[in-house]
């Protein structure tokens, strides 16, 4: 992008390019299911903290877990 010397842009593209269903979905899937992992390996975890983290996120999130 060029800038003139008033620092105001001159030029804008006229198409802005759309990510398509796999670029947005599969990013979100792989984020989830690395999410929900994480969660559920903490909450077998034996440091208390790890495990307390994990069940305060349970609860949070609404799932009953006892």
């Amino acid at each position: 992008m060029s800038t003139s010397s008033t620092g105001l842009i001159d030029h804008i593209p006229a198409v802005v390019p759309v990510a398509t269903w796999k670029q947005r979905v599969i990013p979100a899937m792989l984020s989830a299911v690395v999410g929900l992992l994480l969660v559920y390996a903490m909450g077998f975890s034996h440091n208390m903290t790890l495990h307390n983290a994990a069940h305060d996120g349970r609860h949070s999130a609404g799932f009953p877990c006892h």
